[in-house]
Parts: C-alpha cells; sequence; structure tokens
C-alpha cells in the first residue's frame, strides 16, 4: 500500500482536528495541506515502523504551532473567529486546549496525545484539566438540542446544563427545529442528522442557519455523510456513541470561537 492510500482514511478527521483546533475550516483544511505539502517534499518523514495516526496528528500540531507564530502582514488586523479566539486565547495557553481536543475529541489516550504534542502524561493530564477549567469559565450559552432519541436527548441536555448552559428546547422534527430556532434563538444547536419523521437534521440546520448565523455541532453514527470534503463541512462533528467528555469539550470548543458567548 502507497503512503498516499494509507494517508486517505485519516484526512477527514485530521481536517475535523484541524478545524477545531484553528476555529474554522479555511484554516484547519491549510493545516492539513501543509501537512501533505510537507509528506509530498519529504515521504522519508513518515516512519513506516510507528504509528502513523500519532505521527499525522503531530504533524498537524506541529503546523499549528509554526502558524500561531506568524505576524499577520503590517496593518492587517485579525477578523472572524480567530479574533474572537484570540482575545480568550490569551487566558488560555493554545497546547491546553490541544491536548483537550486529542484526547475527548480524537480519541487519543493520554501517552498518545502526549506524543503528538511533546509533552508527558502527567503534562497532559494537567493541561486537559486546565483547559477544561478555563473554557467553561469563559462561556455560556442557550442551546438548542435537535434529537429524536429520549435517552439520547435527555443525556445531552444534563451535560448541556451540568457546563452551566441553558436548554431552550429539544426538538425531535425538522419542523420543531426550526420553529423553536425562531422562537427561541439559540446561541448554539446540537444537532442529529436523522430525525423521528424521517426528516433530515442537516435540512434543518440549514434552513435555521439561512436566517441566522450561529454554531452548530452534529452528532450522529453516520459521520460519513458530512465529512465528505465538500463545503461547507461542519467544523464540529461527533460520532455516536460518545463518551460525555468528548461532548463537554466540542461544546466548550466551538464557544469558545463565538463571539456571542458571554463569561460564565
Amino acid at each position: 500500500m502507497s503512503l498516499g492510500q494509507s494517508i486517505a482514511p485519516h484526512l477527514p478527521y485530521l481536517r475535523r482536528y484541524g478545524r477545531s483546533v484553528s476555529g474554522n475550516q479555511q484554516s484547519g483544511d491549510a493545516l492539513v495541506a501543509r501537512m501533505l505539502e510537507t509528506l509530498v517534499a519529504n515521504p522519508d518523514a513518515i516512519d513506516p515502523d510507528a504509528d502513523l495516526r500519532i505521527q499525522l496528528y503531530r504533524m498537524v500540531h506541529d503546523n499549528f504551532g509554526l502558524m500561531a507564530q506568524q505576524a499577520p502582514p503590517d496593518g492587517e488586523r485579525a477578523r472572524g473567529d480567530m479574533a474572537i479566539a484570540d482575545a480568550r486565547l490569551r487566558r488560555i495557553p493554545s497546547l491546553a486546549r490541544q491536548a483537550l481536543l486529542l484526547t475527548a475529541v480524537e480519541g487519543f489516550g493520554i501517552e498518545d496525545a502526549g506524543r503528538i504534542i511533546g509533552r508527558d502524561a502527567e503534562a497532559v493530564r494537567a493541561l486537559i484539566h486546565d483547559a477544561t477549567d478555563e473554557i467553561e469559565r469563559q462561556t455560556r450559552a442557550r442551546i438548542l438540542i435537535i434529537e429524536d432519541e429520549p435517552i439520547i436527548a435527555m443525556d445531552i441536555e444534563m451535560i448541556v446544563r451540568d457546563l452551566g448552559h441553558d436548554v431552550v428546547a429539544v426538538a425531535t422534527t425538522h419542523a420543531e427545529a426550526v420553529e423553536d430556532a425562531q422562537k427561541h434563538q439559540p446561541g448554539l444547536v446540537l444537532a442529529d442528522i436523522q430525525l423521528a419523521d424521517n426528516s433530515s437534521g442537516i435540512e434543518a440546520v440549514q434552513e435555521i442557519l439561512s436566517d441566522v448565523k450561529l454554531p452548530v455541532i452534529f452528532i450522529t453514527a453516520f459521520p460519513e455523510r458530512l465529512l465528505t470534503g465538500d463545503r461547507p463541512e461542519p467544523a464540529f462533528l461527533l460520532t455516536k456513541p460518545y463518551q460525555p467528555a468528548t461532548l463537554r469539550a466540542a461544546i466548550s470548543q466551538v464557544l469558545f470561537f463565538d463571539e456571542s458567548t458571554v463569561p460564565a
């Protein structure tokens, strides 16, 4: 199997990580593109005897570090998601946020996450603790849940409330989701893609976003339906079954980049 064939299955998840770290699709995809350019120029950068997935994430991590160190052109000011994040990043080291994402969202163990970011297990645990505490202190939102499975919806609602957020409604169909979004004007949507009446959570979210701009986290057993490479892809996507820590990390991370959230 060629190197390209070996890397291909990891690309959707590397893009997800890149977007989560940087806060938007354009920057995240640029991180992965840089990694691929590096490998084209120097295929020997990959050790065939070492874990490929860890090496790929480490390369994305290294590229993010380089990107963060690069100053913008003279007179250019940060805008959009990264401008919002920059104000909050002054209070939380990016390395701590990456440790949280690698373990809670990407599914790496503590030791493997340490290999990616160049820290030992004890340091990774401390980084995760610091990131969780700081992000939760900085953000609070009104959240709409779109989920047709009652037990899953209750679980999500409990996690959301434990984080200090408000659940404005739980919708089970496309029509309910759109109506609740218009009525309650949430600051974040958590959405499944297959709803109770066989309607589409994706289409419901698209209709909601046609009227208002707000962040969305998709939670689905079918991630391949969204990780297609087409634009726009969701910046935040969780796969069922998920761990509570995974959902907590995703909520905290997406709100970290959103201007409408306020200090909790």
